[in-house]
């Protein structure tokens, strides 16, 4: 089993886009979730991570553990996070 990915978005975000080009070009697979789209999935990633901007990106390990990876364009830390 490999980690899992989630990236959440919102439409016109150029840094959203960027993260998912990252993890393109590092050959890993995603899961996108829109804000726009989805206002439960909104209040439910402010809750977690406290944060209003995107991009947020969670990771969930082989073993269930969730974390925020990055928030925002932080691509050290995504790297560090899916390593």
């Amino acid at each position: 089993m490999s980690k899992k990915i989630t990236v959440y978005t919102r439409t016109s975000c150029s840094y959203c886009a960027q993260v998912k080009k990252l993890l393109d070009m590092k050959g890993q697979t995603y899961e996108v979730v829109n804000l726009d789209e989805n206002r439960a999935a909104e209040a439910e990633i402010v809750a977690k991570s406290g944060a209003r901007t995107v991009p947020v990106v969670v990771v969930q390990s082989e073993s269930g553990d969730e974390k925020i990876a990055s928030i925002g364009w932080n691509p050290g830390a995504l790297m560090a996070a899916i390593a």
